[in-house]
């Protein structure tokens, strides 16, 4: 095997995403039976003291026997977060009124006081989508 079929096995197909100082790369890649898989690359920018950077990588492998299941519970997971936050994004840096001393029980007291118990949300997301 030549050099250059080595790099054409490497790049079956690939996506990169950019986002911020994060990147994910999605990398269709070969097993040795010639079956394709999944690899899921998130890499992280990170400033030295002196100016230079450097990256860390996380990698996932995702095999076809997982597809369903992991594409069925990240749905599942994204639409919660959706359901339960909305899309828009909320950081502590964007509030003004943030407080430190905020914690979870307030949040509690507050859907409990608007009539709607942190359960009865969950049952609101529907599970024929999945």
């Amino acid at each position: 095997m030549n050099n250059n079929d080595m790099m054409e096995k490497e790049e079956i197909f690939s996506k990169v995403l950019r986002a911020g100082r994060r990147t994910y790369f999605f990398d269709v890649r070969a097993t040795k039976a010639g079956d394709y898989y999944l690899t899921i690359t998130e890499s992280k920018k990170f400033t030295n003291d002196d100016g230079s950077y450097h990256y860390k990588k996380h990698k996932i492998y995702l095999y076809k026997e997982d597809f369903a299941e992991f594409r069925d519970i990240l749905e599942e997971m994204t639409d919660y977060i959706i359901n339960e936050k909305g899309d828009e994004v909320i950081s502590e840096r964007h509030q003004k009124d943030f407080k430190k001393e905020y914690n979870d029980d307030d949040a509690i007291a507050e859907s409990v006081e608007v009539g709607q118990s942190a359960a009865e949300k969950f049952t609101d997301i529907d599970f024929d989508d999945i």
